[in-house]
């Protein structure tokens, strides 16, 4: 794996490699206010030893991209969606496979209706339309993004117990809670992000709306990967979207919270390996 700096159309993404640049391609694209170390090394590293270049990148406003002063983000959804673009043109990639996790499936699904001539496949983990008449999120996950404001980011021990405490929350009730591993993850997190309170920036982004709405015209082959037990987007939101794009599989989790949790590794691979050898 190597990472580095993409400085393009005056902005600077930070994006990481694994594998042969000569294997299909695949765009990770992770959520919001997480960046790409969510999208795990040794995750990255099964699929790229099973044929595939992977690559994953720091949103704006989180790890190491550029990054914009709290409560004032300069860009929209559809400028980030444009990013996914941007990061394929850095590498001389002209088409490739995305797989987005949350807000990266909304980008993903944003790219297929604003360049579906960059998208071979799209893979939507956790994500939604915003179909009408979707249950909301739990009471539990409003309560605690409520109180992240009391929380000082500058302090590490704090923002790392904030991190744990947020997957914590985000699990479901099939798989046990690696404390170790995510708080591992968030040191990582903490240390290597330029300017960490940006994150919060991802929930004040606008636009995009019209773009959503052409999602059944997403003519990508997609696949759909939804836990039963989303505390964020409940199971109704990925079923939901499978009916809205034409052809889609839907891949359920059992038991699984809006994670991305080591036991469902083996399985959401060996489906994102399947369907990214459509061509």
């Amino acid at each position: 794996m190597s990472e580095q700096m993409l400085r393009i159309d005056g902005i600077e993404l930070c994006a990481e490699s694994f594998g042969n640049p000569k294997d299909p391609a695949v765009l990770m694209i992770m959520g919001a206010t997480a960046s790409m170390i969510w999208w795990e090394d040794e995750f990255c590293q099964r699929l790229a030893d099973r044929g595939r270049y992977v690559i994953r990148y720091d949103n704006r406003d989180v790890g190491r991209s550029t990054t914009y002063e709290p409560g004032r983000p300069e860009y929209t959804l559809e400028d980030m969606a444009d990013d996914t673009v941007r990061v394929l043109d850095g590498y001389g990639i002209a088409q490739a496979h995305f797989v987005g996790m949350s807000l990266g499936g909304l980008l993903t699904m944003l790219a297929a209706v604003r360049h579906p001539q960059k998208m071979l496949t799209a893979t939507l983990v956790m994500t939604s339309a915003f179909a009408p008449d979707l249950p909301p999120m739990e009471e539990k996950v409003e309560a605690f993004f409520a109180g992240t404001a009391n929380v000082d980011l500058t302090n590490e021990q704090a923002a790392v117990d904030l991190t744990v405490e947020k997957w914590k929350i985000l699990k479901g009730s099939k798989h046990p809670c690696d404390e170790e591993r995510i708080r591992r993850l968030a040191i990582q997190e903490v240390r290597r992000a330029s300017r960490l309170s940006s994150m919060f920036n991802h929930g004040l982004l606008t636009g995009g709306e019209s773009d959503i709405a052409r999602v059944h015209e997403i003519e990508a082959p997609a696949l759909v990967i939804h836990g039963t037990e989303d505390p964020i987007l409940p199971y109704a939101h990925g079923v939901a979207l499978a009916n809205q794009i034409p052809g889609a599989v839907l891949l359920t989790l059992e038991g699984t919270g809006h994670e991305l949790h080591r036991d469902d590794w083996e399985v959401m691979i060996d489906a994102i390996i399947k369907h990214t050898s459509v061509q």
